[in-house]
């Protein structure tokens, strides 16, 4: 097992990635900020990239907005986005290089047999049984014929030759998780996330991903993707989440507190606040005389931010 830890330090590159499948949420916005003024302070690069594979969703006069709202806040970022749909020949490189295997299944077939079996063999609850893994060739062409007749076709998985994989949080420390067989290319043909988001942080020369604390799950997979690309594993900063105050997470397609909501003004007020409430009380020292976004990279301490899910009232 590999730690990210051994990876020789290179230049700093950090990025932000949206989907344009609705318009920035306050969370989604701090988390921005964060990442930006990480970058900034460690003398680095920006980055913007546009996460669109999700052709049904994705619209662009989202992703007009969305870079708006970002400089709207005070936000600038190194070279023109890139966009997702313009990768396919990159993921498909990636996966000609990757052990796979075609699924059958579909998310029904997969619950019903969890069900029987009690869970699945091997790695986290819900993880992919490994139904269609070591099909024999008659198995599979008579699985394939069944579905062409349906007017579907596989999803392409991969053959997983670990059950664990660690990642490094500039956060959380190391990160220990499953890998299982996840799927890289789905049954309708469109890249799987944890695909194309290690493919294209590789080609960017990602360093660090500031992110949410909602995918930090997803790390391990993705750094054991990197590691079989043959290509540096970034480490990560999973930031905490924004949240109502009820406890919900902020979300996009519920129209969650975005600047269609607040002034651009009112939202930077409110990021720096919040900046400025958590880590037993650093936050208040290191940020307590930055009165504007622009001037947050000369102190900006990542250590300082607050560890706890920030509500926004």
């Amino acid at each position: 097992m590999h730690d990210a830890a051994d990876t020789p330090a290179r230049p700093y590159v950090g990025r932000y990635a949206p989907s344009p499948t609705g318009h920035l949420h306050l969370g989604n916005l701090r988390t921005a900020v964060i990442a930006w003024a990480r970058a900034r302070a460690a003398g680095g690069r920006f980055l913007v990239r546009i996460e669109d594979i999700d052709r049904q969703r994705s619209r662009p006069e989202y992703e007009a907005r969305q870079l708006a709202d970002l400089a709207a806040i005070g936000l600038d970022w190194d070279d023109e986005p890139v966009r997702q749909s313009d990768r396919h020949s990159l993921y498909d490189d990636a996966i000609r290089r990757l052990p796979t295997y075609p699924c059958y299944c579909s998310r029904k077939d997969i619950q019903r047999e969890l069900a029987e079996i009690g869970g699945a063999p091997h790695g986290a609850p819900g993880a992919y049984p490994g139904t269609c893994r070591d099909l024999t060739d008659d198995q599979r062409a008579a699985k394939a014929a069944a579905l062409a007749a349906d007017g579907r076709g596989p999803s392409l998985r991969l053959r997983s030759d670990v059950r664990e994989w660690t990642a490094r949080d500039a956060l959380h420390g190391t990160i220990t998780g499953d890998v299982d067989d996840m799927v890289l290319r789905r049954a309708d043909g469109m890249w799987a996330y944890n695909l194309a988001v290690v493919v294209d942080d590789a080609d960017q020369g990602i360093t660090e991903i500031v992110r949410g604390d909602d995918l930090l799950s997803s790390a391990p997979r993705q750094a054991h993707l990197a590691h079989l690309l043959g290509v540096p594993e970034p480490t990560y900063a999973h930031v905490p989440l924004v949240v109502s105050a009820e406890g919900r997470r902020l979300a996009k397609r519920d129209g969650d507190v975005t600047l269609r909501d607040i002034t651009a003004e009112k939202a930077k007020r409110w990021i720096l606040e919040s900046l400025r409430a958590g880590a037993g009380g650093a936050g208040a020292d290191v940020f307590a005389d930055v009165d504007d976004i622009a001037d947050l990279p000369e102190v900006f301490d990542l250590m300082a931010i607050p560890r706890e899910r920030v509500v926004f009232r």
